[in-house]
């Protein structure tokens, strides 16, 4: 993989930072030879901030940091793009990415990551969390009475009977995954592999 820091002025490229699970493009930022070596490295992304005229690792003063899954150069050799997991927000106002938008994908996994929260947060008022600690057998069995109900509704014609149960099977879908130890990614990612 190599980048050509000699075609602008400054040895600034231009870096991309995507979601790894939902695509959805988080922020841009602009590295030299060195935090490229550095996010390389570390597998956590570094900037080179024209601001403070020095590396900057995203996340070094909120935590939020950009961990590296995937780095990629363009057929130019003069733009990079870093799928990353973020850890937290990546906006500094506070938004999941800079351009303040969510893709219609991430929802699933904002989603997940409610369920995660209320369940590792042991969040007691939570529907989700108190069928999370009736135990796997509790969840397995809610899973196969929404699919059930999922079933009977496609057979009749009223779409808004059948969105709803499809949703409330999607729901607690991903709570079986959580009582599993999987996450909705690691069925995308069996899903991928048989394309």
């Amino acid at each position: 993989m190599k980048v050509d820091f000699n075609k602008s002025n400054d040895g600034l490229v231009p870096v991309v930072i995507q979601n790894n699970k939902t695509l959805q493009v988080l922020m841009l930022g602009y590295m030299n030879e060195e935090a490229f070596e550095k996010t390389q490295k570390e597998q956590v992304v570094t900037f080179f901030s024209r601001s403070k005229n020095r590396l900057w690792t995203k996340g070094e003063s909120s935590g939020n940091f950009l961990y590296v899954k995937d780095i990629k150069v363009d057929c130019d050799n003069d733009t990079v793009l870093i799928k990353a997991d973020p850890k937290g927000p990546t906006c500094h106002k506070g938004d999941v990415s800079c351009f303040a938008e969510e893709t219609p994908k991430g929802f699933v996994y904002e989603l997940e990551n409610i369920i995660h929260d209320r369940i590792d947060n042991n969040v007691e008022s939570s529907y989700t969390n108190k069928l999370f600690k009736r135990g796997i057998n509790k969840v397995a069995q809610k899973v196969g009475e929404e699919a059930v109900e999922v079933v009977i509704e496609a057979k009749d014609n009223n779409d808004d009977l059948f969105t709803n149960e499809a949703a409330d099977l999607l729901y607690h879908y991903l709570i079986l995954l959580k009582a599993k130890g999987f996450t909705f990614q690691d069925i995308e990612a069996v899903l991928k592999s048989r394309h």
